[in-house]
């Protein structure tokens, strides 16, 4: 169902496109949009996960690390990845903030990251269900997902700037018609991106508990999570805010409910979500309490 709502989602950018590029009345003019807006989303994807690392001020870490808890996280998130037929980087982003993130363009150049803060908050248990669900992120493709999508909607941004330079059609209401499309135009599109964000997050919501096998550890770990960055900031994400919808939780704020402009779903949606699954993998809700206790885990990585 997730894979499918993306699909519907982004056939309704490429039809915002065209429609506004019909508006417009331009065809040449919508196809020279799109080509640049192609040209500088292909750049970045091609170098995504440079980028967003660097931007995050990330630093890869192996098991070679001094630290004995950055190293027990490099052997589980490994561990994780190896279940899960995926071979990331490990990357550490210095913030007391906990959160974590997945980019690369596929499974094969990919890069997950985690905070300090993220080790130093939750268990080990649901810091491996925080890892599988940025696997689960790698596995799905969901960054090449995100690459089309902002090409369509970069694309749609340009062609708003063009109806405004050159008045619109005046056949289709001229400068009236011009300023419609210069506002709404983008809204729409992010709004639509947005959706594609928070229908990504659950499906990796579902499949990082499956890779981990315990909903319940993410479930604690996510609740953790939101309290965290209500409460501390995380000074890269702040300086970068383009890149928070990759993060786990968002890192610039702790919006409740799944507003047209949020690009997370609420936490308390998620967790009932994965409340559903474990009664559905017969573990039972009330294996999902507010804080985990600390246990060894008793998945493939232990």
């Amino acid at each position: 169902m997730g894979m499918t709502k993306t699909f519907v989602l982004m056939a309704a950018m490429t039809a915002i496109f065209i429609g506004v590029g019909y508006l417009i009345g331009g065809v040449a003019g919508m196809g020279l949009a799109f080509i640049v807006a192609a040209a500088m989303n292909a750049f970045a994807y091609w170098n995504a996960d440079k980028i967003v690392l660097r931007m995050q001020g990330a630093r890869q870490v192996t098991g070679k690390e001094t630290s004995p808890v950055i190293r027990t996280f490099v052997s589980d998130t490994l561990a994780l990845a190896d279940h899960a037929g995926i071979p990331p980087a490990i990357y550490i982003i210095d913030t007391a903030q906990p959160n974590a993130f997945a980019t690369g363009r596929n499974p094969e150049n990919a890069a997950v990251a985690a905070t300090t803060g993220l080790l130093s908050m939750l268990t080990r248990e649901e810091v491996a269900g925080v890892m599988a669900h940025e696997l689960a992120h790698v596995k799905n493709r969901d960054s090449l997902t995100m690459t089309v999508t902002a090409t369509l909607a970069g694309a749609i941004g340009m062609l708003a700037n063009f109806a405004l330079f050159f008045g619109g059609d005046r056949e289709r209401g001229g400068m009236i018609t011009a300023l419609a499309i210069m506002i709404f135009a983008p809204m729409a599109a992010s709004i639509v991106q947005f959706a594609i964000s928070r229908s990504r997050e659950y499906e990796a919501d579902r499949i990082g508990a499956e890779i981990c096998g315990n909903p319940a550890w993410l479930a604690s770990a996510l609740q953790k999570i939101e309290r965290g960055a209500r409460s501390q900031i995380n000074v890269h994400a702040e300086r970068n805010p383009a890149a928070a919808h990759m993060y786990i939780i968002n890192p610039l704020n702790g919006r409740r409910g799944d507003s047209l402009f949020s690009t997370h779903p609420s936490t308390a949606n998620r967790v009932a979500a994965l409340q559903k699954q474990a009664g559905e993998m017969q573990l039972g809700p009330d294996r999902i309490p507010d804080d985990a206790p600390e246990r060894t885990p008793t998945g493939p990585w232990g």
